[in-house]
């Protein structure tokens, strides 16, 4: 059983990503399937959830959004924050094809779906989408290990100019996967659970919603689409949900 009470960890090395973007790696370790998230606690600045991007050594991905991210990102080497969890439903690879689609710091926990698959002996390839190349994040992360890497910005200043989802429609046809994992925007994932179902495709899609409690009890995250009718709780029933 998960503990609802937070547990304190220690920062033990901070990288930047880019200009908004650092990863913190925390100590002890943090037993977790990729795409399950963590609620990280200031005192005196708040609470919120942060996806894993790596359990050993436990790794937290961070934007600036908001003053909880923002205080985070002060931190340095030594310090502290509080966490609970890990909470929620997250991915599991399946068959010897992934590909995984990314859009902006929705990367985070697929570099942790592309380590724990890759250690399995499965063939990895992922599509990460931004806006501009300044806000692509972990490109660098996913060639460390050994991913095939397709880029997509909407301005064109790196990689294909346009939509990550015209990527994806190419990998598809030319990778021939057994099956889709994404997380990103809503209009994102909607597009690529469509692709899925098109070329008959399993997909496991990690929503995004505001969480609060993390535990099923607020209620702040119902997600509101077709097919998910009334109570379907972003924290408690996904954060991926399993479609095939």
């Amino acid at each position: 059983m998960i503990s609802p009470l937070h547990q304190a960890y220690t920062i033990t090395s901070v990288r930047k990503d880019n200009y908004r973007t650092k990863t913190f790696f925390l100590e002890p370790n943090l037993p977790a399937q990729p795409g399950q998230f963590v609620m990280a606690w200031l005192p005196g600045v708040g609470e919120k959830p942060f996806s894993l991007s790596g359990s050993n050594p436990l790794a937290l991905t961070v934007v600036t959004v908001g003053p909880v991210s923002d205080a985070i990102h002060h931190l340095r080497t030594g310090k502290r924050f509080w966490l609970r969890g890990p909470l929620g439903h997250g991915f599991e690879p399946q068959g010897e094809r992934l590909l995984l689609v990314g859009g902006g710091y929705g990367a985070a926990p697929l570099r942790f779906l592309a380590e724990v698959a890759h250690a399995q002996g499965k063939a990895v390839e992922v599509c990460l989408g931004a806006s501009t190349a300044d806000d692509l994040t972990l490109a660098n992360e996913f060639e460390k290990l050994g991913c095939e890497i397709r880029l997509a910005t909407e301005d064109g200043s790196k990689g294909a100019a346009g939509l990550v989802t015209e990527t994806v429609r190419q990998a598809i046809h030319e990778h021939r996967p057994d099956g889709l994992y994404a997380c990103g925007p809503v209009k994102m994932l909607e597009a690529v659970e469509v692709l899925a179902e098109r070329h008959h495709l399993p997909c496991q899609l990690s929503w995004e919603a505001h969480m609060r409690c993390g535990m099923g009890v607020c209620g702040s995250c119902e997600l509101e689409r077709q097919g998910h009718g009334t109570g379907w709780l972003t924290c408690l029933d996904g954060p991926v949900e399993r479609k095939t």
